[in-house]
C-alpha cells in the first residue's frame, strides 16, 4: 500500500456549529485541541491498525485552517520534547507517520518552557504574518535585473517598546529588554542576551539563548523547531534562537527559582565546542564562531 500525502484524508472543520476560534488572522482560522482522529477522515492507506489506533488519540495544541474553505493549513504543537525511547515518543512517531501520510502539515516546538496557553496564540500570529509578508514579497515590483531584494519579515527596522530602533520582529525583544533592566537592578550580570542557531540537515531547526546570571554562571534555553510540510515564512533556524530568548525571559521573572539550573560559562563554551565539531551535519554550517574564539 502506498501513503496517499495529498491531503485528501484531511476533514475540513466548519466555521458554523464547530468550536469557537481562538482567533481570526489574515484570511485563517485558529482552533484549539483536535486531535488527530478529528482531522484525518479514517485511516490511510499505508497506516497499519496499530499505527492507527494509537496516534488517532493523539492531539495538537492549536490547528489552523483556512478561513473559507475550512481545510486544515498546520497543525501546531508547542511544549517539551518526549523522552527518548518513552512511549510518548514511540506514540509521536505514529502520529508523525500518519500525517505524512495523509500530507498534514505540522508546526512543533519543542521547549522545556514554552506552552501553547501562554505561547501558542502569539506564535502562530508571528507565522501567519511572516507567510503573509513572504509571499507578498517574493515577487518582484519592477521586474529589472538590479532590483534590491526585499527585506526579510524577522529583518524589519523601526521603533522597539523600550523607545530603541531595533528588529521590530525579534520575538525575543521583550526578553532582551527584560535583561538590560534585571541587569540595572543588579540582579544580573551581564545584560546581554546571547545566542546561537543551527538547522540539522534532516532534522529541526535549533536555538540556544543565554544569558550571565551570576559571574561565570549561566541560565541556558533550548528550543527545536521542527517545519513538517511547512514552512514559517522566516527562517527556522533564527525562529527558535528568538523562541529561546522567549523562554528566557519567562526565566528571568524568577531568578531565585532558576539558581540551581545555572551552568559554569566554561562548560557552555564546551558546549558550543561541540556544536562546532559538527558543522557538517549542519545545513549552512556553523556560523557562530566568534562565541567560542580564544
Amino acid at each position: 500500500m502506498t501513503s496517499s500525502g495529498d491531503g485528501s484524508w484531511l476533514r475540513t472543520l466548519p466555521p458554523a456549529g464547530g468550536r469557537a476560534p481562538v482567533l481570526t488572522r489574515a484570511g485563517h482560522r485558529v482552533l484549539a485541541g483536535h486531535r488527530l482522529s478529528e482531522l484525518v477522515q479514517g485511516r490511510p492507506p499505508g497506516i497499519t491498525g496499530h499505527q492507527w489506533s494509537t496516534a488517532s488519540r493523539e492531539g495538537f495544541d492549536l490547528v489552523v485552517c483556512d478561513e473559507d474553505t475550512g481545510r486544515p493549513v498546520v497543525a501546531v504543537e508547542i511544549g517539551p520534547a518526549a523522552t527518548a525511547g518513552s512511549p510518548e515518543q514511540r506514540a509521536e512517531r505514529m502520529k508523525n507517520a500518519v500525517s505524512a501520510a495523509v500530507g498534514l502539515p505540522v508546526l512543533r516546538v519543542e521547549s522545556a518552557t514554552l506552552r501553547s496557553a501562554d505561547h501558542g496564540r502569539r506564535l502562530v500570529e508571528y507565522v501567519l504574518d511572516a507567510r503573509r509578508y513572504a509571499a507578498a514579497t517574493t515577487t518582484p515590483v519592477t521586474g529589472e535585473p538590479d532590483e534590491p531584494a526585499a527585506v526579510g519579515f524577522r529583518e524589519i527596522l523601526g521603533r522597539l517598546p523600550d523607545g530603541r530602533t531595533g528588529h521590530v520582529n525579534d520575538l525575543g525583544a521583550l526578553a532582551r529588554a527584560a535583561a538590560v533592566e534585571a541587569y540595572v537592578s543588579r540582579r544580573l550580570a551581564d545584560p546581554i542576551v546571547r545566542g546561537l542557531h543551527v538547522r540539522w540537515a534532516g532534522g529541526p531547526a535549533e536555538g540556544w539563548s543565554w544569558v550571565e546570571v551570576r559571574p561565570g554562571a549561566c541560565l541556558v534555553e533550548r528550543v527545536s523547531v521542527w517545519e513538517h510540510r511547512f514552512t514559517c515564512g522566516v527562517d527556522p533556524a533564527q525562529l527558535a534562537e528568538d523562541l529561546a530568548a522567549v523562554a528566557l525571559g519567562e526565566r528571568l521573572r524568577d531568578l531565585d527559582a532558576v539558581e540551581r539550573e545555572l551552568i559554569p560559562r566554561d562548560e557552555l563554551r564546551t558546549e558550543i565546542l561541540g556544536l562546532r565539531e559538527r558543522r557538517d551535519e549542519f545545513v549552512d554550517g556553523f556560523a557562530f564562531e566568534h562565541l567560542v574564539a580564544d
